[in-house]
């Protein structure tokens, strides 16, 4: 049972298997950036700045909502990592079940949610009236979607746990393919607009997950899941934990998108240009920001099973390598931002004013990378080894009080507009990085008592 779904990293070559173990996720991550970012080019191209910003204003609402879920299904990750670490596959049946009920009620609740506040979300974000006929459409039909992007995310989070990082490229593959395709079909032959651009989104995720549910039925006695109907039970004891862990998740990545949402409103208050580029921008670096990701993503269950086999020196190895390959990473995005800011903004719009504030948003934006460097193993770390509630914390201090605060500090209090926007959004990122590092260096973490103990 579990010998091709599930990988040992309790013994072996740390680099080695970190390295091999991240490409597959950066690459996975790199391929769930580019889904939505089609739309963002392909609407830019056939529709235009206005619609450009809709998208990316709609964008900021569902990937606030499907951060909130994967916060649970991370929560879901590090439980099954660290049962396999200390050797207890036979409870993968019902985490997984629990996990699974969680996340599908979570998504139905919130796309509902969405739907039915979104006249109230855009009021508050101040939305450009150029956009806001075209961003509506777009957030409802993503929104009646969300349950399905839940459950893929789901899915992607029990295959990390299990040591899986080929499926997950494998299904988000399938669901760029289909939603490049249909947003060249529905948005530039069909003329349907940014309305197109989200039909292609649902249907490109609908399509994903169904093929991943269906691929781990056929697998199921090696993923470690029966799919019995009586199996589809919430567990208290494991939807305790779940909740235990996934609540502070949740608020930490919820934390993030609000204050995106918040800055993001202070752009708009600018001009459409301002919010086109700011969205450009944003997009731009959340593909090299999810990309990096995938280095925390492979560190965080090689931590975890290390923390549950208790083996604390090699998940401290597993963050060292983590801090080398994310920094070689960062160093490689830092000089293609510096040679070629101004062509990243060009792919996305064909707006000359547009162009001349790529210039402004790279120099802004390049304080952050060695922030970012720090953030992926220690992120990876502090979630491995389940303190949920301290990256709650880093993260509220990152995300609310710094990004927020600075953003409206640099952008409107010393008056520096645009650039101190990006500045403040950027520069935050400090205040999750420098304390995350500096208690995994302390050592203090040595004397928590490990999930392992208590599933």
């Amino acid at each position: 049972m579990q010998k091709r779904l599930t990988k040992d990293f309790t013994n072996g070559n740390i680099p080695r298997m970190l390295l091999w173990f991240t490409l597959p996720f950066m690459a996975s991550n790199a391929l769930q950036v580019l889904y939505s970012t089609v739309d963002m080019v392909i609407v830019g191209q056939f529709v235009g700045t206005a619609g450009l910003s809709a998208v990316s204003q709609s964008s900021l609402i569902v990937n606030f909502v499907t951060m909130v879920c994967m916060g649970f299904s991370n929560a879901g990750q590090v439980l099954i990592s660290q049962a396999i670490g200390a050797g207890k596959k036979k409870e993968l049946n019902s985490i997984i079940g629990t996990l699974f009920c969680i996340i599908m009620a979570m998504g139905l609740i919130l796309s509902l949610v969405v739907v039915a506040a979104y006249a109230v979300i855009f009021d508050w974000m101040n939305i450009p009236s150029e956009s806001y006929d075209m961003a509506r459409d777009y957030l409802i039909i993503c929104g009646l979607g969300l349950f399905l992007t839940a459950g893929y995310n789901m899915v992607s989070a029990v295959l990390r746990g299990m040591g899986d990082s080929k499926r997950p490229f494998l299904f988000i593959g399938i669901a760029s393919i289909i939603n490049l395709v249909l947003d060249i079909l529905f948005t530039g032959i069909m003329g349907w607009g940014v309305a197109g651009a989200g039909y292609a989104t649902i249907i490109g995720q609908g399509v994903s997950f169904i093929f991943s549910i269906f691929y781990l039925y056929r697998k199921k006695e090696e993923f470690g899941f029966d799919f019995r109907k009586e199996s589809f039970r919430i567990d208290k004891k494991y939807s305790r934990m779940i909740f235990s862990l996934g609540m502070p998740m949740a608020i930490q990545s919820g934390c993030i998108n609000i204050s995106m949402l918040f800055v993001n409103s202070m752009v708009n208050d600018i001009d459409v240009i301002a919010s086109a580029s700011f969205g450009v921008g944003i997009r731009i670096d959340d593909i090299f920001n999810k990309v990096s990701q995938g280095i925390q993503f492979a560190a965080m269950p090689m931590v975890s099973q290390n923390i549950g086999a208790e083996k604390p020196r090699r998940a401290k190895q597993v963050v060292w390598y983590s801090w080398l390959y994310s920094s070689a990473f960062t160093v490689l995005i830092f000089v293609v931002y510096l040679l070629f800011g101004r062509e990243l903004f060009m792919m996305f719009s064909d707006d000359p004013l547009v162009h001349d504030m790529a210039p402004t948003f790279v120099r802004a934006i390049l304080w952050m990378f060695p922030a970012l460097a720090v953030m992926r193993g220690s992120n990876a770390f502090i979630q491995g080894i389940g303190n949920a509630r301290l990256g709650m914390v880093l993260s509220i201090l990152d995300g609310v009080v710094l990004r927020i605060g600075l953003s409206w500090l640099f952008g409107i209090g010393v008056g520096w507009g645009f650039y101190g926007f990006v500045l403040g959004y950027g520069v935050a990122a400090y205040g999750c990085a420098v304390p995350g590092m500096l208690y995994f260096l302390s050592g203090h973490w040595k004397k928590r008592r490990t999930l392992a103990e208590e599933i």
